[in-house]
């Protein structure tokens, strides 16, 4: 018999004398409420299973079901069960990759043909009767060296390379029935608590995400704590696909895409390019009424110049590049070089500053097929782009003037719309002291002004924070538009 010291985190801890005691037996002995809507636990601060076998001192905290993380969890157990359907329906497919998403979950197989929407009732019949067994999600801890056997042995080669990747000596494996993938977790106890899902649609995704690699099949599927929650979002996807700008589009005949001009690539018809010629008009006059200059930069650029100012080092993935006259030319995908060039074409003083320098330039991006979506993510654009070159003591007055220039046009437009400041990522260049800096202007410029806003860590340029401006539509969805 052994002593466990346990505790609600944030309250005192109990002795409980047991041979072992498990999350779920904790949570039990210390009485917890609502311990039917538990999913998962963090033991420690790190989310497990309620299965997991504990320690001698161990805090804990419930996750409960209708919580952002439980609802995490309950969506990457429904993708498993998708991906045991998916494997019990059509033999010879191979398994990839599975995550919960926002409002829903995915998997990736690799099959002989893709799977189409025929499809899904039948898989969606299939996870209902695996639903139904109740089958308990375990957890093992394994060698690399096993793990390897076990998935090519099973011919699952797409498993056999992540976990070649990794480095690691032990591997987490999770079997539900006859099915078992390689995942961290944590997962739901068993099946049964899956209560409302729907399978929504297919695509197509490369592996890794590289157009490298083979082409994969992708069922999205939803998942909500229970039915009525699954029924209120599928009421707002209908209606989302009513509203869909793409379909209004080419009923209004604004715009359209063609599979014989390329993916990503939007052609304007005449009511469209009136549209946008009158928006276009109205950016301009708005500009020159605070003070920019109009600029104007031409859309190949050498590739030197892209070296030199880090975007080949830090962007060229998302680049298109050609050769002119045994010279190597890029695509810009940013208007920024332009105005670098204007602006240091001769010497200045500091009494010309600040000087503000815009664009309405046409820029090409290497975007994934997978995340292209309608005029929201494409590969060629038009930016209303400017920059704005000042000395330190004049940033905060200018980073202002740009926020009240957002809000009026905000304004304008009826927009509805959040604030979000993101801060350095990974890959980046320049000195932390700088980061900080920029940063610091930000957030003091947007507490002045009193905004809302929030910081998603990581997410910044490699060339500096920035302010990122998500516009909400008519169903709630945020999308962002400006920078």
């Amino acid at each position: 018999m052994s002593t466990f010291s346990v505790g609600i985190k944030g309250k005192d801890f109990h002795q409980v004398e047991a041979e072992t005691l498990s999350a779920a037996e904790a949570l039990a002995h210390l009485k917890v409420g609502g311990l039917d809507r538990v999913v998962a636990v963090k033991i420690n601060g790190v989310p497990g299973d309620l299965s997991a076998g504990l320690g001698d001192k161990t805090e804990l905290e419930p996750i409960y079901l209708h919580s952002d993380e439980g609802l995490e969890i309950l969506r990457h157990s429904t993708s498993h069960v998708m991906a045991m359907a998916v494997r019990e329906l059509f033999p010879g497919v191979k398994v990839t990759i599975g995550p919960a998403i926002k409002d829903g979950f995915y998997y990736d197989f690799d099959y002989k043909r893709p799977f189409k929407e025929d499809d899904l009732p039948l898989v969606e019949e299939k996870m209902h009767e695996i639903i139904e067994a109740d089958l308990p999600f375990t957890r093992k801890e394994t060698a690399v060296s096993e793990a390897l056997a076990f998935f090519k042995a099973q011919g699952e080669d797409y498993k056999v390379e992540l976990i070649e990747d990794l480095d690691a000596e032990m591997v987490s494996l999770y079997t539900q029935g006859s099915f078992t993938d390689l995942c961290r977790g944590p997962h739901i106890p068993s099946t049964g608590m899956i209560k409302a899902f729907h399978l929504i649609k297919t695509a197509g995704a490369y592996w890794r995400g590289d157009e490298h690699r083979p082409m994969l099949s992708r069922i999205y599927g939803v998942g909500f704590s229970d039915r009525k929650q699954l029924k209120k979002h599928l009421h707002m996807l209908e209606e989302a696909r009513k509203r869909n700008h793409v379909k209004l589009g080419a009923q209004l005949e604004l715009f359209s895409t063609y599979e014989e001009v390329g993916a990503g690539m939007v052609v304007w018809h005449p009511n469209g390019a009136m549209l946008r010629h009158l928006l276009e008009e109205f950016e301009i006059a708005e500009h020159l009424k605070r003070g920019y200059a109009l600029a104007r930069g031409p859309e190949v650029l050498k590739t030197d110049l892209w070296k030199k100012s880090g975007h080949f080092a830090n962007y060229r993935e998302n680049m298109y590049f050609t050769e002119i006259d045994g010279q190597s030319y890029g695509m810009k995908p940013m208007n920024c070089l332009s105005h670098m060039l204007i602006y240091g074409s001769k010497i200045r003083s500091y009494r010309d500053l600040p000087r503000r320098y815009f664009e309405l330039g046409t820029v090409h991006r290497h975007e994934r097929s997978g995340v292209l979506h309608g005029l929201f993510r494409v590969r060629e654009f038009t930016q209303d782009d400017a920059h704005i070159l000042c000395t330190p003591g004049q940033l905060n007055d200018e980073i202002k003037g740009v926020l009240d220039f957002v809000r009026e046009v905000m304004g304008i437009f009826q927009f509805d719309y959040e604030l979000e400041i993101s801060t350095r990522p990974e890959k980046s260049i320049g000195s932390d002291e700088d980061w900080e800096l920029a940063t610091q202007a930000l957030e003091k410029a947007m507490d002045e002004l009193q905004l809302d806003y929030e910081i998603n860590e990581g997410d910044g340029a490699f060339y500096g924070p920035k302010i990122d401006v998500k516009l909400e539509d008519a169903l709630g969805r945020k999308w962002q538009c400006a920078t």
